[in-house]
């Protein structure tokens, strides 16, 4: 498990935990959904074993009742069933989803979680390490569409089955899906420049380089947050709750010395859930109802961002913090 950085601005979890988290809301389901597929995306079968099961309801109230006529309900490879095709876009392996999840033990039939009263949960589809049956399962659906998808238990909880919500080493596990949204992240912000007011820090972004960050000579640090766009996007406009993904550079607005940087982690993007206080105050008040495809200088003073305890060893109790932020994506 990668540790973030000190100075990273998620204060109470790092990246790789938080999607394992998130993924379908199973938290120990460290194995859901794998497959020993080697990865191909060919769409899975439908198999009489499922042929039978049925599904109603489903809500921000109620969980949905899954129906599994004859127990134990079991299958030799993945396998799907659509219940429902949507009228949206065509998922491709390079989305990023928001989906409603339930599982049931195959077992018993019984519902062992779901995500439907909680609250919808994001997945990466093109995530290496996100599991591969998945892609199987969603890949070449549309936003909008149900689906059942059955993994035998070695492609489910593995040998060591899962404990916490009921299954065995030889249970196979059925999952309910609901595509809530879809989006397909920028590699970068994208839009209209947008001249920085006077006084504030100058920066540069080099292709897949740190931003460039040059603070004022003798400019007095803001005793509140500053939010200076950059660049304007055209995307839609962040929402608190959402999943935002973004590129960042973070300095000290001192001596202008960069304490962070995900350009020093190429390929690994940073997501959070926005006002959800999983990162610092500055960056979960400043990005709500941003546009995608902005770019963001914003000025943060400790008592937005680490407060008097700061964040050691770069970061003390006194510094204002000066980001770039990249908004790729929100779902």
């Amino acid at each position: 498990m990668r540790r973030r950085p000190s100075g990273a601005p998620e204060r109470k979890s790092d990246l790789v935990r938080r999607l394992r988290t998130s993924l379908l809301a199973l938290a120990t389901a460290a194995a859901v959904l794998a497959t020993s597929a080697c990865g191909d995306d060919t769409k899975a079968p439908t198999s009489d074993a499922i042929a039978s099961v049925t599904v109603s309801g489903g809500d921000a109230k109620a969980d949905p009742t899954i129906t599994v006529p004859k127990t134990p309900l079991t299958v030799t490879q993945v396998e799907t069933k659509v219940l429902t095709e949507g009228t949206g876009s065509v998922l491709t392996a390079k989305d990023l989803l928001s989906i409603n999840a339930a599982i049931v033990n195959g077992k018993d039939g019984k519902l062992a979680h779901s995500t439907f009263k909680t609250g919808a949960v994001a997945i990466d589809l093109s995530d290496e390490q996100l599991f591969p049956s998945l892609r199987t399962a969603l890949v070449g659906l549309k936003v909008g569409s149900r689906v059942l998808v059955a993994s035998p238990p070695k492609d489910a909880f593995g040998e060591a089955g899962n404990e916490q919500l009921g299954f065995a080493k030889e249970d196979t596990a059925l999952f309910l899906i609901d595509i809530v949204s879809a989006t397909t992240p920028l590699a970068t912000a994208t839009g209209t420049p947008v001249a920085p007011k006077a006084g504030l820090p100058t920066v540069k972004v080099p292709e897949g380089k740190r931003a460039e960050i040059t603070v004022v000579k003798g400019a007095k640090a803001p005793v509140k947050t500053v939010v200076q766009p950059l660049i304007a996007g055209q995307g839609a406009k962040t929402k608190a709750g959402q999943t935002v993904r973004v590129n960042y550079t973070g300095a000290l607005w001192k001596d202008g010395s960069v304490f962070d940087s995900s350009a020093d982690r190429p390929g690994q993007p940073f997501e959070f859930q926005l006002g959800a206080g999983k990162v610092i105050k500055g960056w979960d008040t400043s990005l709500v109802g941003q546009n995608v495809g902005s770019r963001l200088l914003i000025i943060v003073p400790p008592a937005d961002g680490y407060g008097a305890a700061g964040s050691p060893p770069k970061i003390g109790g006194t510094d204002t913090l000066v980001f770039v932020v990249d908004i790729l994506a929100a779902y």
